[in-house]
């Protein structure tokens, strides 16, 4: 799955983290912070979860 977010640095990911491990598991995201539209690359978790989990570290993500 890929979303489309508004992670913009290395600290953002690390507030996300935290969160996105425990929905998706440590190896299975990544954010692209090279791409403009920020993806969150998932493979393998629950769409809403993965969504909720960004929000709640304060981020906007949305299926893209």
């Amino acid at each position: 799955m890929q979303f489309k977010t508004n992670i913009k640095c290395g600290a953002c990911v690390a507030k996300v983290t935290p969160l996105l491990n425990a929905v998706a598991g440590e190896k299975n995201w990544k954010v692209d912070l090279t791409s403009k539209d920020r993806i969150l690359e998932v493979t393998s978790a629950n769409e809403a979860a993965v969504i909720k989990a960004v929000q709640d570290a304060g981020f906007k993500a949305e299926k893209s």
